[in-house]
């Protein structure tokens, strides 16, 4: 390797490990695009921008405190619209209504997040209470500045999980919306529908309880006889399937709907973005003090790693990988332990707690580590978005792939690891990245 390139010395080592061959080419791109203009996220090509479409929002809003798309009309009229409005304006509060359909690639590409921030940078209110749409259309999401005052954002959430609002349009649900921030009760309201659907979640009948229900009342001997069949089959199959499985892997069972609509995700940008994560990290590598930051030399390992996966990641799935490890990297390097980024999809950020969780259908249980947003959908029993692959043909999350053929599957980007020492720097580099990319690729020359 020519001396003209960038070194990044081990604190344990003399002359330094230098950056991977394909890596140094890759962070040349990456500060290049760090050189062009702006310094946020890379926007898709074929994204108008959220220039018009915000322009639009702020000046209506300039006239009334209820915007609504015309694609909305027909769920908000305007005469429902006028209510509202008088509802909010009686409040006396700063609150601001936005409706409009989100989708992928539009001016917000698809986030409810980015439209709410986009709007308030537009207002320039110092306060400011939100209330939007999320990504699904029928769902509403509360965002307050400069801060959450008023429980905006668990009064949104609150809405979506009464019953009496179950099949009620926007309207009814903005108006509800309104008042519990008007009262302030929005946290109780939330916590106290969270536990009504944790105690009729746990309530339901599972499918041992229905055969054990079918045999007692049956009781014939036939029956018995297929109950045991069934049973013994059921225990053969697990027995197999465990068997090919990786120890270290742990299956789920998801819908089909949590996956739908992520084909569309910009991997050129994700690329850039990877590559810059690796460029700040070893920025942040040189300029530790080995004599006190104890993790540097994971700091180091996990660098090493992400730029092996960036030199040779050939999809969205490898390059979230580049996240998680970056990640990791600069955790060894924090005074205290971070999360990792968000099991359901690194490209939601970095976790802010770890919670259980059991996928719908089944009995396992899971710890994992996940993102605001992910945690309200699972407190609000609704699918999270999910980073999704293909696999022999079919649209999977990450995680149904087997784990001799995803490292990432295995590790859930670093919120299944085992322990302190069981890192994704580690098992990239006893090979587990590269061995998994063989097995998936032999797996798909004998499917051909």
């Amino acid at each position: 390797m020519s001396s003209d390139r960038p070194t990044v010395r081990h604190p344990s080592a003399g002359p330094g490990r230098r950056l991977p061959g394909g890596l140094f080419a890759a962070l040349l791109v990456a500060c290049a695009a760090l050189l062009g203009p702006g310094t946020g996220a890379p926007a898709r090509a074929d994204s108008p921008g959220p220039g018009p479409a915000a322009t639009t929002i702020v000046e209506a809003l300039a006239t009334s405190p209820v915007y609504v798309d015309p694609s909305f009309a027909a769920a908000v009229t305007a005469s429902q619209q006028r209510d509202l409005a008088d509802q909010i304006a009686a409040t006396g509060l700063p609150i601001k209504v936005v409706l409009v359909p989100l989708k992928k690639g539009d001016a917000f590409d698809g986030s409810a997040k980015s439209l709410a921030a986009v709007v308030q940078e537009r207002l320039g209110l110092p306060q400011l209470i939100l209330l939007t749409n999320d990504e699904y259309g029928s769902w509403l999401k509360g965002t307050e500045w400069p801060d959450d005052t008023h429980q905006a954002r668990d009064a949104a959430m609150a809405v979506g999980m009464l019953k009496e609002l179950k099949d009620a349009g926007l309207t009814a649900r903005v108006a509800r919306a309104v008042e519990l921030i008007r009262t302030g009760q929005g946290t109780e309201v939330y916590k106290a529908e969270s536990a009504r659907a944790d105690r009729e979640y746990s309530a339901r009948p599972r499918p041992k309880d229905k055969a054990a229900e079918s045999s007692s009342s049956s009781g014939g001997p036939g029956t018995l006889l297929v109950v045991a069949a069934a049973l013994v089959l059921a225990v053969a199959g697990a027995f197999l399937v465990r068997r090919r499985r990786s120890p270290r892997h742990t299956a789920f069972t998801f819908p089909d709907a949590v996956f739908a609509a992520d084909q569309a995700a910009d991997e050129a940008g994700l690329r850039r973005q990877a590559a810059a994560e690796v460029l700040a990290l070893s920025e942040a590598v040189e300029g530790a003090d080995g004599a006190t930051t104890p993790g540097l030399a994971r700091a180091l390992d996990a660098y090493d790693a992400a730029g092996r996966v960036l030199d040779s990641a050939r999809g969205i799935p490898d390059l979230a990988g580049v996240l998680a490890l970056a990640a990791e990297g600069r955790s060894a390097l924090a005074a205290e332990p971070r999360l990792p980024l968000c099991f359901f999809d690194p490209r939601h950020g970095a976790a802010v707690r770890r919670t259980v969780w059991r996928p719908l259908g089944r009995r396992e249980r899971v710890d994992i580590a996940v993102c605001e947003d992910c945690a309200q959908a699972l407190r609000a029993r609704r699918a999270p978005q999910v980073l999704a692959v293909r696999d022999q043909g079919r649209t999977v999350p990450y995680f149904e792939v087997p784990a001799d053929r995803s490292l990432w599957a295995a590790t859930g980007y670093g919120s299944l690891l085992s322990g302190p020492d069981d890192t994704l720097a580690a098992r990239v580099g006893t090979g587990e990245f590269t061995r998994a990319r063989h097995q998936s690729e032999d797996d798909g020359a004998a499917r051909d």
